[in-house]
């Protein structure tokens, strides 16, 4: 296989595989927990999940445009 083709495949399966670890994470956290769901009013934990879904988007956005100007550089 060629090297240009194989790091573009490799960037590919970095790219899905950190999606979902982080879909798995906020998945378990938000939802197994319970702390994305409010019972009347949002409490403490609400809020410090909240600023972790958003602060952990991101990071996870600035990790793909990393991930993938890199390539850009590579391929070019």
């Amino acid at each position: 296989m060629e090297p240009d083709v194989k790091a573009f495949l490799i960037t590919i399966m970095q790219t899905i595989s950190m999606a979902l670890l982080w879909m798995l994470v906020n998945m378990s956290i938000g939802i197994y927990y319970g702390f994305g769901f409010f019972e009347g009013h949002p409490n403490w934990k609400n809020y410090i999940f909240y600023i972790w879904f958003l602060a952990s988007f991101v990071w996870l956005i600035n990790y793909f445009r990393k991930k993938w100007k890199g390539w850009k550089e590579i391929s070019e």
